[in-house]
């Protein structure tokens, strides 16, 4: 059987991977918290670990792995969309409000995740349908001394367990600086933290012997990890702002309810995501969400492709260059597909299809899922393909698909918009042939104005007047192109560029965020 390594983050160690049982390998996957659209940063560790969940099923069977990732649908935030609903005049409970609320999001969570190859994990739990099973988890634990109530809250007794903060290997002041503590005067150690707390009448609640309330944050995932896969599993994974405190916290809690078990076998972290070299934030302007780029035309694919191309345990840095570099391959791909598919279909491939995979790339894989070097692979296999489609074409499409690239078919990546500026050209046309007869070209040059400030190239000769879309820069690369004049203290620069993105962001300046709308709207305008 093919081994797999994988870097164990509990352990500190590549290990070759041995599931504790074969016929039912099993993974879970810290999901969202619903409460609005996914940003970026969210749809990496989903990219990362659906290429573990594909690996897995391939070695060791499609019936054979059990994938979960939850759903956390308790949380202030949402709470508070659906009080401001309610305020509004929405009809409902609170409670159907929040469920409304949650449903919408998820829904949402969805779309944009299969538009980035993800597929479906077995299970998506939703922490609001498992309130049963943490309040008998937290009942154990107080059972078995390792957590307390106190006013209204249960809290776990970090001093109870003496490996807490081992996976992280962070001391207790870094532990408490990192996790910023809450201070509170029912808390018996700074480092405990809360199973459940009390809720007022305008949150939603649910009953248990510590009075009406909700469940905490780290509580859900041991609860619902145990419910699904049980008291032992194979690997756990998530984003490395997850490792502490939450992961620290689920390790405690599950270990200490089951303490004859060993919880997850393997912990799997992926990296940050930054954006043009700086954290993602809403504060400089480089904060957008995967519905975002699907919006201004960018495929799943390539989103998919960048993503991929750095390892997960390393930073990944989302810029327009990789963007541009990723479609521009997939554009090959597509190419390539497009003349195996056609030479398939009059029976003229020199080579049978394979059914499998390449074994370069399942090699990549299994080396701590190298999915760099996959990519490298795919480039390979392409650039061959170009020169012999009917050779390579069917390995080219069997790897792209094993990696989740072909959820649609290779025609639909793209939509270049073909001849729908032609109204334009004719309009222009029009415009010049009246101009030349009058001398007067003020017409001709107000349309040209328009079309240029929308992004439209005018190109005007004896043969004709031809139309087409300029290349724009993106209001993230005015920001790359600011922050890059800040580090080098060129602050003239900066304020240009800053400015720059700021017109973006307003409408003002056309950019690649806001073509496609300029350009509707100049269709409308015109009556076209």
């Amino acid at each position: 059987m093919t081994t797999i390594k994988l870097h164990n983050t509990k352990t500190r160690k590549r290990e070759e991977f041995t599931p504790i049982d074969p016929e039912n390998v099993r993974m879970y996957l810290c999901g969202p918290t619903v409460y609005d659209r996914a940003h970026l940063g969210n749809a990496r560790p989903v990219i990362v670990f659906d290429v573990l969940n594909r690996l897995l099923r391939h070695v060791y069977g499609e019936d054979h792995v059990t994938y979960v990732r939850n759903f956390t649908d308790v949380d202030d935030r949402i709470n508070e969309t659906a009080q401001n609903r309610k305020a509004a005049g929405a009809q409902g409970t609170l409670e159907e409000l929040i469920r409304q609320r949650s449903d919408e999001t998820i829904q949402w969570y969805h779309d944009d995740m299969d538009a980035v190859g993800a597929m479906r994990p077995d299970h998506e739990p939703r922490a609001t349908e498992y309130i049963g099973p943490m309040v008998a988890m937290i009942a154990d634990l107080i059972a078995k001394d390792h957590a307390y109530a106190a006013e209204g809250h249960v809290l776990f007794a970090v001093d109870s367990y003496k490996q807490y903060g081992a996976l992280s290997g962070r001391s207790v002041d870094d532990m408490i600086a990192g996790a910023r503590v809450e201070v509170a005067p029912y808390k018996r150690n700074p480092m405990d933290f809360v199973l459940w707390k009390p809720s007022t009448d305008d949150l939603p609640g649910w009953d248990s012997p510590w009075g009406r309330g909700r469940p905490g944050w780290h509580i859900e995932c041991s609860a619902m990890s145990h419910e699904l896969l049980g008291a032992s599993f194979d690997i756990h994974a998530g984003g490395i702002d997850l490792q502490f405190p939450h992961h620290e916290n689920e390790i405690a809690q599950s270990c200490c309810a089951n303490p004859d078990a060993g919880f997850a076998n393997v912990w799997m972290h992926n990296e940050m995501l930054q954006v043009e070299g700086k954290k993602m934030s809403k504060s400089i302007g480089n904060f957008f969400t995967v519905r975002d780029l699907l919006d201004q035309g960018v495929p799943g694919e390539v989103i998919r492709f960048v993503m991929l191309s750095t390892h997960y345990r390393k930073p990944m840095d989302w810029t327009e260059k990789k963007r541009e570099e990723a479609e521009k391959f997939l554009r090959q791909c597509a190419t390539v597909l497009e003349e195996w598919s056609d030479a398939k279909k009059a029976g003229g491939l020199q080579r049978n299809d394979p059914a499998e995979p390449s074994a370069g790339l399942i090699d990549a894989l299994t080396d701590d899922l190298n999915s760099s070097m996959a990519l490298t692979h795919l480039r390979f296999l392409a650039s061959k393909g170009s020169a012999a489609p009917t050779v390579f074409g069917g390995q080219l499409y069997r790897d792209l698909h094993f990696l989740g690239f072909l959820g649609r078919h290779w025609s639909e990546w793209f939509d270049d918009h073909a001849d729908d500026l032609a109204p334009f050209a004719q309009l222009l046309s029009e415009a010049r042939s009246v101009a030349i007869e009058t001398k007067d070209f003020s017409e001709v040059d107000r349309l040209k104005a328009a079309l240029v400030a929308v992004g439209i190239e005018v190109q005007m000769s004896k043969a004709g007047v031809e139309v087409a879309r300029k290349q724009l820069d993106s209001i993230g690369i005015a920001y790359s192109r600011a922050n890059r004049a800040v580090a080098t203290e060129s602050d003239d620069e900066a304020d240009f560029w800053y400015g720059i993105a700021e017109q973006m962001k307003q409408g003002i300046l056309p950019c690649k965020e806001n073509q496609e709308q300029k350009i509707q709207a100049l269709f409308e305008e015109w009556k076209l």
